[in-house]
């Protein structure tokens, strides 16, 4: 049986994209079933892309609702409507409840520009040639309460180089988050991935061979 999915958006929708192309209605015999795309602001893009590919889409404007826990409340309830049982945040601008995230404890993971632990929080790129790192890159992990933090599931590494700017590094991250976070969804789909404490476990998976050198070692 495939995994369902609610994939949970705020904009353009490029990560939704990634997953749409990896395990869309298009794909025969996909492990992941998205059953719903669900968005808190009506005018994101993301959700042309989802009735493009024939997803269910739905809105939820967190405008409307007095409280953050009313529309956490209200985003649970059309999660658990739509038949889903795990969630993806692809760009999902919200800081979500305490009590949400407990209720999908396991259940639910993002993607963060930056290889967790090291810059959490925004302005990723900004700071990373600030700070002069060699490596930068994007994180899959299960949420917890505190931002940016959980099992860290995947993680991808691309150089930073010497011409970069803001926009130049966060394109090639951006790449490098389309090819990660359909893997790691893959991965729990397939019932790979077990929480150990707070460290996520990934079974029968080789693991990689190789370093990867900035700068080149000639």
């Amino acid at each position: 049986m495939a995994l369902k999915v609610a994939v949970l958006i705020s904009g353009r929708g490029s990560n939704l994209q990634a997953l749409i192309d990896a395990f869309g209605p298009q794909v025969a015999d996909s492990p992941v079933r998205i059953v719903v795309v669900l968005s808190n602001r009506p005018d994101a893009p993301g959700l042309e892309r989802a009735a493009k590919a024939g997803l269910k889409t739905a809105i939820l404007d967190h405008k409307s609702f007095a409280a953050r826990a009313e529309f956490d409340l209200a985003l649970d309830r059309e999660i658990r409507a739509a038949g889903a049982e795990f969630v993806v945040l692809a760009g999902f601008m919200r800081l979500l409840t305490e009590g949400f995230i407990a209720a999908w404890k396991d259940r639910m993971i993002n993607i963060h520009p930056a290889l967790l632990p090291s810059f959490k929080g925004l302005d990723t790129h900004r700071r990373a040639l600030e700070t002069g790192v060699k490596l930068h890159g994007c994180t899959v992990h299960f949420v917890r309460h505190e931002t940016d933090t959980g099992p860290i599931i995947a993680q991808a590494a691309v150089p930073v180089l010497p011409d970069d700017d803001e926009a130049k590094l966060a394109s090639r991250v951006l790449r490098a988050e389309h090819r990660i976070y359909p893997l790691a969804l893959r991965l729990i789909a397939e019932g790979k991935v077990r929480v150990e404490g707070e460290r996520a476990v990934i079974d029968r998976m080789p693991a990689p061979d190789g370093v990867l050198l900035n700068p080149a070692d000639s």
